[in-house]
């Protein structure tokens, strides 16, 4: 079956893909698979921003429509870009709010990879635009925000303060540490852990590790 109740249509940053409003959601799904089964050599394994058009999908409906793109090809998904206006308005609003808050409050730039052996200490939140490599070690007292691959140690909240956390575009740690709960990842979780980005907090003791989506930051007292 092929027809047009599914369009994709791409650029380099991100995929939109418009779905008929009348065709049976079940009917859909098979399409969606045939479309990004035949479009699996063109967008290979890219990272890329999600949109929907036409429908109105649930939540449920849509962690659908992201496993059939996962099960049909090797595209990253890194976020969906929400359609409804006012939502996605409010949603940026609150990130904004936040980043200016941790910029101004108490925001610290490095700007450079962190090799083995480096250590970076911080008295406050620490933005790092650049990897942090194996064997190097970073330690704040307040949050840690990697615009790069966390491929080292890392130490967030060093004041024993649990609420901090660490986010990273890649997320691949030898070890985590955010207030006095410490989390150290194997050899074989690191390969399977993926590279999209993600959030580190904790959570009644325990630390998490999870992709970045509106309700996780709604969530987390950034």
């Amino acid at each position: 079956m092929s027809n047009n109740s599914v369009v994709i249509k791409s650029n380099k940053y991100g995929i939109v893909v418009r779905l008929d409003e009348t065709t049976p959601y079940d009917e859909l799904l098979v399409e969606i698979a045939n479309k990004f089964k035949e479009s699996e050599k063109f967008f290979k394994d890219a990272k890329m921003v999600l949109s929907f058009e036409g429908r109105k999908l649930t939540e449920d409906e849509e962690r659908d429509i992201l496993d059939v793109i996962s099960e049909n090809s090797k595209i990253h998904i890194v976020c969906i870009i929400d359609e409804d206006e006012k939502r996605e308005q409010r949603f940026r609003k609150t990130l904004e709010e936040k980043l200016n808050e941790i910029n101004s409050r108490d925001g610290q730039f490095y700007k450079g990879t962190l090799r083995s052996g480096q250590i970076l200490e911080a008295e406050t939140s620490l933005v790092i635009l650049g990897d942090v490599n194996p064997g190097a070690k970073v330690i704040s007292k307040g949050n840690v925000i990697i615009l790069g691959a966390l491929k080292g140690n890392v130490y967030a909240g060093a004041t024993g303060n649990p609420s901090s956390f660490v986010v990273a575009l890649e997320m691949n740690p030898v070890q985590i540490r955010i207030g006095d709960v410490i989390a150290r990842s194997s050899d074989e979780t690191r390969k399977n852990i993926g590279n999209e980005p993600k959030i580190s907090y904790v959570e009644d003791g325990n630390i998490y590790i999870e992709p970045i989506s509106k309700s996780v930051l709604n969530d987390i007292n950034l």
